[in-house]
């Protein structure tokens, strides 16, 4: 199951363990984009396993505007000996630094409190050049374009982040159904909609991600496609097995397959089983984006069915 809110596990776009081989690409090359808070720690070191979790927290809360590098200066000795030959004072841990632009810009030593941990985040946002008031909107991009390169954990700690600053966000609360969704983990989605506030329940977000968790509960009981195709080739008006060739084919990702089937149908028979080609079609257009060329493309055809 895909957990989420705060007691999920540290998303990994946003917070690594790094070493000596990747510490180039993960921290100097990584801070040229956004900037890189980097924790100098070592299992032994008591002030460190108070301070680590603390900083992940804040981190998470900045919803993308920073990331975070954990360096176990034992494992990585000759990093560390490299740094400190640089300038960088790693004779005693916790050291936290700060990369802007590949260079370091700010840093302390030891455990601090939360609120200091926060100010600090928020002062190495601002030296990126960053909103460190929270970006939502930056923050719900960030968020969509994770989803859609598939790392639906990170995705959805930004969501569930971005639902506790603004609990009316309806942009967070579908991305967050859509992220369970993508995990199969269907009531989870469910319940994340079920919760969401009555204020924002008919907004386009929500109502995309109501459609996507019908189509996707669909899916799980849609046959398979072979044996749909040869009995509509079998008799090209046997409804059924073309409205469920179409559920089959949106489940394998052929969405504008499905649609093309479905237009099909309401064109053979607009009125089989109560409509049931039109609805499906409202059905998949609401869960993509309007300007979806499906969409779009479906739309047109369909209207110039209705009204022929």
């Amino acid at each position: 199951m895909l957990e989420l809110g705060q007691n999920a596990a540290p998303a990994a776009d946003l917070i690594k363990d790094v070493t000596e081989a990747n510490f180039m690409a993960d921290v100097v090359d990584a801070s040229n984009e956004v900037p890189v808070i980097v924790d100098f720690w070592a299992p032994w070191c008591g002030p460190c396993k108070t301070l680590g979790p603390m900083l992940e927290e804040a981190v998470t809360k900045a919803n993308g505007a920073v990331k975070m590098a954990k360096i176990d200066v034992d494992q990585n000795q000759q990093l560390a000996a490299a740094l400190a030959q640089q300038g960088l004072p790693l004779q005693s841990i916790p050291t936290v630094v700060a990369f802007v632009k590949g260079r370091p810009v700010d840093m302390f030593q030891g455990a601090v409190p939360a609120s200091e941990l926060d100010a600090f985040v928020k002062k190495v946002i601002e030296a990126g050049g960053g909103d460190a008031s929270g970006g939502l909107d930056g923050a719900l991009e960030a968020a969509e374009e994770m989803l859609n390169d598939g790392a639906v954990e990170d995705a959805a700690q930004i969501y569930a982040a971005v639902i506790e600053e603004d609990s009316n966000n309806a942009i967070a609360y579908g991305g967050l159904a859509r992220c369970q969704i993508a995990v199969g983990e269907l009531d989870q989605a469910e319940a994340v909609l079920n919760g969401v506030p009555a204020e924002i329940s008919s907004e386009a977000p929500i109502e995309a991600a109501f459609a996507q968790l019908e189509l996707a509960r669909q899916a799980a009981n849609s046959g398979p496609l072979d044996e749909l195709k040869a009995a509509l080739a079998a008799d090209e008006n046997n409804h059924q097995a073309r409205f469920d060739l179409a559920g089959a084919l949106h489940a394998a990702g052929q969405v504008e397959e499905a649609v093309n089937e479905l237009l099909e149908l309401f064109k053979r028979d607009r009125e089989w089983n109560d409509g049931a080609a039109k609805q499906q079609l409202f059905t998949i257009f609401d869960a993509l984006p309007g300007n979806d060329p499906v969409v779009l493309n479906g739309r047109r055809k369909l209207s110039s069915l209705i009204f022929a």
